[in-house]
This record gives structure tokens, C-alpha cells and sequence, in this order.
């Protein structure tokens, strides 16, 4: 913390949230049909269309599932829930709304019951990756905030949320800083990382984070940076 100037970075509460994490139920759908990683997801979507009755069950077991296993995590004392579809991308706005929508706002709700060692609620993240038609239809499965990845702008991203519901307005957002820059020359990266925070004040609350995962080459003192400047 001293490195990278971070000694206030825990302000008064002297403590670092944990944050509790689970896989959408499309994803893990997708990983039990497909059997290994996938480019389409192919098998996943075929049996989502040609049998939906086996589609409902394993869909709602893996949405009950992951709800508990998030809402474990916030009993054990998580500050915060991240619902993550790895895999809903591969989708079209028409399957996710009939097919995928119902089972992560289950999922949701399951998460959302738990309540944390404070007796508080945590607030709920909604986030997939290549999911910028479908940033609208996941803020509506429920959850307080939306993730969004490098793929789609985050001012067009905030803008596509606030128009999926126009009585609520803006909500809070996630993201959305390109994992490819973290081995950019820190000029560059440190620009990126303004624009991405400037586009960010457009919402009610913004987590500055990055599009999707860090690449594992990355320098662990390049992340220090960032939060440092960040903060």
C-alpha cells in the first residue's frame, strides 16, 4: 500500500471487502452440456431450442445452485455478489430474453435473500462479456448494478441501461478499462483509465474495473498503479 500510495485506501473502516462471485446459470449450462470449453456453444443452444423441458431443469438447477453457493458466501461475509455469464454473448437478445433472463433473476433472487454477518443485503452485480445487446435485459434479471466489458463503450453502455428502464433511469455500472492496456506504456494506459472514469460519473455509483480478467502476465505493480491513481 505504502508503494503505490495507498495508505488511506481503507479510509476509517480499516478493514478490505470480499466480494462473493458465481457462474450465471447459462455458463454453467453451457460448460455441463458442452462438456470442455466452447467457441459457439453450440450443443448449449441447440438444447436450449430442441428440448426445452430438459432445458428448464438443468437451467433452474444450476440457477438454485449458484444462487446458494453466492448467498453461502455472503453469510461467510462478502460485502458485494458478482453473478458472472461467462458465455451469454453467444446469444441473441430474442434467446436470452425467453431462455436465460428468467433463470439468472432467479439465481438473483436466491443471492438477494442472504443477508451478511452485518445483517446487511449485499448489493448484486450482473456482468457478461460480449453482452452489449443485452445490457438492458440483464439490468431487468434484477440486480443493482451492471458489469460491462471492453466490447461497447462505457457512456453507450450507461445510456443502453438507463433506456431499459426509463422510470428507474441510470444505474450503477461496472468496468470497463481494456485488459489489453495493462501492458501498455503507462501514458497510454493511464489516458485510458481517465476516459473510462470521466465516462463513468454518467451513472449513480461506478466500480472501476477492468473489461474482463487480468491476462496472467501482467505486472501485479502496473494494478497497484492504477488503483492508486483511482483513488
Amino acid at each position: 500500500r505504502a508503494r503505490a500510495g495507498l495508505e488511506h485506501s481503507a479510509g476509517a473502516a480499516g478493514w478490505t471487502p470480499v466480494l462473493a462471485f458465481g457462474g450465471a446459470p447459462f455458463t454453467l449450462a453451457a460448460y455441463l452440456v458442452e462438456g470442455r470449453p466452447s467457441r459457439d456453444h453450440l450443443a448449449a443452444r441447440t438444447l436450449m431450442r430442441a428440448d426445452r423441458d430438459s432445458w428448464d431443469r438443468l437451467m433452474t438447477w444450476c440457477a438454485r445452485l449458484t444462487g446458494e453457493f453466492i448467498a453461502t458466501q455472503v453469510r461467510a461475509g462478502a460485502a458485494a455478489a458478482q453473478l458472472f455469464d461467462s458465455w451469454a454473448g453467444s446469444l441473441s437478445p430474442r434467446a436470452y430474453r425467453e431462455r436465460v433472463a428468467p433463470y439468472s433473476a432467479l439465481a438473483l433472487d436466491a443471492a438477494r435473500g442472504a443477508l451478511s454477518p452485518t445483517g446487511q443485503a449485499p448489493p448484486l452485480i450482473h456482468f457478461g462479456t460480449g453482452t452489449a445487446r443485452l445490457l438492458g435485459l440483464m439490468r431487468q434479471a434484477g440486480a443493482d448494478a451492471v458489469g460491462v466489458d471492453e466490447r461497447i463503450e462505457l457512456g453507450e453502455a450507461i445510456e443502453a441501461l438507463a433506456e431499459a428502464d426509463p422510470q428507474a433511469g441510470t444505474c450503477p455500472v461496472q468496468g470497463n478499462l481494456d485488459p489489453a492496456l495493462l501492458a501498455a506504456p503507462w501514458p497510454i494506459l493511464a489516458e485510458e483509465l481517465d476516459a473510462v472514469l470521466a465516462a463513468g460519473r454518467a451513472a449513480p455509483g461506478h466500480v472501476v474495473n477492468l473489461g474482463h480478467g487480468v491476462p496472467p502476465a501482467t505486472d501485479a505493480n502496473v494494478l497497484s498503479r492504477i488503483v492508486a491513481r483511482v483513488h
